[in-house]
């Protein structure tokens, strides 16, 4: 009862804390002036926009004013009818289902990968080959999706190198890009090929930072490299872990737009198309904005929910969370 006083006791009153703060605020002036700038950037690139949030709710027509913006308020409020009409359709169960399982592969299989390779470059001890490995699996990193594209079109397309040695050697040619199973296996090479690298340094930068004074003492006590990866490396690097998993799974319904534009076609609508890319067929293809409206807010509010949830459930199980 007596620590619960004085926990109580040492909390300042709201009034007191805005004093305070006030009072900061008039010895620092010149720091809250350059704050301003920044602050009416985000106000405009960030919090004007969530005006566009109206759309889901309306029956947009662009043309129903003079510029786009007024076409917002002059068009007809219809309330949940978009969001009705988008969970009524067959294409939302398909594009749900294949942004869960494409980005749900993407965690299970490529999330760990990072991991494991800064854990081996670590016990590398020729550094001229531990730097040579890390930069060359860094700079896909640097590649545009467009680049890529390219890169793997010639390298996997119908009449690509790949298929032309497949021929070579008297089988038949592979449609990398056209059957839809296949095509998912392309998409985890491709993003593992240039995000792998830029995951093993943020790994590395922790590894670098675990006091060596350990590993002494463990070889000391007779342990092996596999007990010290468990018992120093892992728990050390954990709180890292924790973080980037929580915003991989944040992204479970928003990451990949960007590659599956680029790299997928018609003949693979049905296994690639993800939310994000049929949003932008219906709202830029079709001009079906109101619908595209309603699947993104649905995206941006289920994604929050993951990120809430995940931090709350390793909060929970391993004393470990981004707040």
């Amino acid at each position: 009862m007596k620590n619960r006083k004085s926990k109580k006791i040492q909390r300042k009153p709201i009034s007191k804390k805005i004093k305070d703060t006030i009072k900061y605020i008039r010895l620092h002036p010149t720091l809250y002036l350059m704050l301003i700038p920044g602050l009416v950037l985000l106000a405009i690139f960030e919090f004007l926009p969530y005006y566009g949030i109206t759309i889901a709710f309306k029956d947009y027509n662009i043309f129903a004013a003079d510029n786009p913006l007024a076409a917002i308020g002059a068009s007809e409020w219809v309330g949940f009818a978009n969001f009705q009409k988008l969970f009524g359709s067959s294409d939302f169960m398909r594009v749900l289902k294949n942004t869960i399982v494409i980005n749900g592969l993407r965690i299970i299989i490529l999330f760990p990968i990072p991991i494991i390779v800064a854990i081996f470059l670590r016990e590398v001890r020729s550094k001229k080959f531990m730097s040579v490995t890390q930069t060359a699996i860094y700079i896909p990193y640097f590649f545009s999706w467009a680049v890529i594209s390219g890169i793997f079109n010639s390298l996997l397309g119908s009449y690509g190198v790949v298929n032309t040695v497949i021929t070579k050697l008297g089988f038949e040619r592979v449609g990398f890009f056209q059957d839809p199973e296949i095509f998912r296996g392309v998409l985890l090479f491709t993003d593992g090929w240039k995000s792998v690298g830029y995951n093993v340094v943020l790994f590395m930068a922790t590894l670098v930072a675990i006091s060596p004074e350990l590993y002494e003492a463990a070889k000391i006590d007779g342990a092996n490299k596999w007990q010290e990866i468990c018992y120093i490396t892992l728990p050390s690097i954990l709180p890292t872990i924790v973080m980037v998993l929580i915003l991989r799974v944040g992204n479970l319904l928003t990451k990949g737009f960007e590659q599956i534009l680029v790299l997928y076609n018609p003949a693979v609508y049905d296994s690639a198309d993800i939310i994000g890319t049929y949003v932008y067929r219906m709202g830029i293809g079709q001009m079906d904005f109101s619908r595209s409206a309603a699947l993104g807010l649905f995206n941006s509010v289920v994604s929050a929910t993951l990120v809430i949830g995940t931090n709350y459930i390793s909060k929970k199980l391993v004393k470990r969370s981004l707040w």
